[in-house]
This record gives C-alpha cells, sequence and structure tokens, in this order.
C-alpha cells in the first residue's frame, strides 16, 4: 500500500478539475489533509463573488484525498455545506479536514474552510463509503 502523500499525487495527477481550480497540498497524512486554493475573477457569480460552488468544490477535494489518504479507495455517498461569510476575487482559502469516524465500509468528515485572515467561511461534512480496493 503507498503513504499517504504518494497517494494523493496519484489522485491529484488525473485530476483536471483540482488542478483547473489551482489547488495546492499544504499537508497530507492519515485521514487528514489540509488544502488551499485562490480565488479568481473565473469563479465568481454575477455578484462578483465567489460561486458557492467554488467553496464546495475545494471542501469536496479535501473529503476525496483524506478519505483516499487511508490506502483504500473511498467515494463520496453523502455530502452538505453550510456558508457563513462571502468570499471575494483574491481571497485565498484553505479547507483543513477531520475524520470524525471510520469503520470498515463508511468514513465521515469534516471541513472547515476559512479565508487568508483565518475567517471561517463555510463547514462542510461527507460521509464516504470504503471499497474494498487499496491504492497501490
Amino acid at each position: 500500500m503507498l503513504n499517504p502523500r504518494k497517494i494523493i499525487e496519484k489522485m491529484i495527477t488525473n485530476d483536471a478539475y483540482s488542478n483547473w481550480l489551482g489547488i495546492e497540498i499544504l499537508n497530507i497524512k492519515k485521514g487528514y489533509c489540509k488544502l488551499q486554493m485562490k480565488i479568481s475573477k473565473k469563479m465568481t457569480n454575477g455578484f462578483l463573488i465567489a460561486h458557492g460552488g467554488i467553496c464546495y468544490s475545494l471542501a469536496d477535494s479535501a473529503l476525496a484525498f483524506a478519505s483516499n489518504s487511508n490506502g483504500k479507495k473511498a467515494l463520496s455517498i453523502e455530502t452538505t455545506i453550510s456558508y457563513t461569510k462571502k468570499v471575494m476575487i483574491n481571497d485565498v482559502l484553505t479547507a483543513e479536514t477531520k475524520e470524525l469516524d471510520l469503520n470498515n465500509k463508511k468514513g465521515f468528515y469534516s471541513i472547515s474552510i476559512s479565508n487568508q485572515d483565518s475567517e471561517k467561511v463555510a463547514s462542510f461534512k461527507g460521509t464516504v463509503y470504503i471499497s474494498d480496493k487499496t491504492w497501490n
């Protein structure tokens, strides 16, 4: 089985969307992931604030990387997000995961997203299905 960093490097290499978003991996360890990205004008909606899907996508990538870092292939089956502060052009967002529970078939995660001023902009929760397939 590969170590967590090797698994995530393998995943992000084929992840065109995370690469388009400009997601950077700050830290990876088993069951944990910390990512960062900068908001560009291309990511805004008609109000010139970040489209909600952008924060969601950052959190979804963090969920995927954290849950797969345990060595077994994991797939998202349920997610929710709550937005707490608007996100503007040039904001730098950081998503940090917390593994809440993990068993043979499911993993439960909380992801906090904050801006460059350490202000929380969103909270995300996700459940993943843990397959029998391992990363190698």
